[in-house]
């Protein structure tokens, strides 16, 4: 039987791996910056695991992320700036104050109502931190520059939304999107500036985002199912390229439309 390992134990392997002198050359020579991208890869990894219904490789997963945040808090309390401690007391502290309801007296209705009040104290969290570092408070704070564009975009549609900030109907959006067409083609077809046409494009994307919004859909997962549904159906005209001796690099864009179209029918009998 394997032995069974604690919250303790891991902590004590992190520590070991970065102990200067017996540890692990290359734990020892990392920082927050060269962790920081493992750690978002790994938070992906959970999606995916997620996404597949693969519980073993969720619980897999799991412990690749919970020892990502070991690590972090390893070296910070090399740095003595803090602990793996001071981070569950942190967020201890946090759920219990936003949970009234569970926690205290507070009540809540339903799953809406605790989205609002959840909402409601992270805003006044934001708040209380602005002033606390003496900047002033914006609807904008906390949402994360390091969040993937599309999301980000969402989040910050959301947050002014929440204080009025928005198109009251979902053909205002749709109007918008084309003029943001009609502007990003008259850059490209009156030879604008790279720098505007990027801006433009940047518009665009920005107010489709906006769009997914007001149908109530997360345009991440929308791309996510279109990059999926390109690569399923690019590979089978490569199948079918193979089956006649062929390649992209032999064939050509008519031949390989065809076989485009012939996909998207044979999926379309399988439904």
């Amino acid at each position: 039987m394997s032995e069974k390992y604690t919250m303790n134990d891991l902590l004590d392997i992190m520590a070991k791996l970065r102990d200067r002198e017996h540890g692990c050359p290359w734990d020892i020579e990392q920082n927050f910056k060269t962790i920081a991208p493992y750690t978002i890869e790994e938070a992906y990894e959970v999606d995916e695991a997620i996404r597949n219904n693969d519980m073993p490789a969720l619980k897999d997963e799991l412990g690749d992320l919970l020892f990502q945040t070991v690590f972090h808090t390893q070296m910070a309390s090399e740095a003595e700036l803090f602990t793996f401690e001071d981070v569950v007391q942190n967020v201890s502290e946090k759920m219990v104050r936003r949970h009234p309801h569970v926690f205290g007296d507070g009540t809540v209705e339903d799953a809406d109502a605790q989205t609002k009040a959840w909402e409601e104290h992270k805003a006044a969290e934001r708040k209380r931190k602005a002033q606390e570092t003496g900047h002033t408070p914006s609807a904008l704070d906390g949402v994360s520059l390091s969040l993937p564009s599309l999301q980000r975009a969402l989040k910050l549609q959301n947050r002014a939304a929440r204080v009025g900030f928005d198109w009251p109907e979902t053909g205002q959006v749709i109007d918008k999107i084309q003029e943001e067409c009609n502007e990003l083609l008259y850059e490209v077809q009156n030879g604008g500036p790279e720098d505007k046409v990027k801006e433009e494009f940047g518009d665009l994307l920005f107010v489709i985002s906006n769009l997914a919004r007001h149908f109530k859909i997360d345009p991440e997962e929308c791309l996510r199912s279109a990059n999926a549904k390109f690569d399923r159906r690019f590979r089978n005209i490569e199948k079918k390229l193979a089956e006649i001796g062929k390649s992209p690099e032999t064939s050509n864009l008519e031949e390989m439309d065809a076989f485009w179209d012939e996909v998207k029918k044979e999926e379309r009998r399988a439904d």
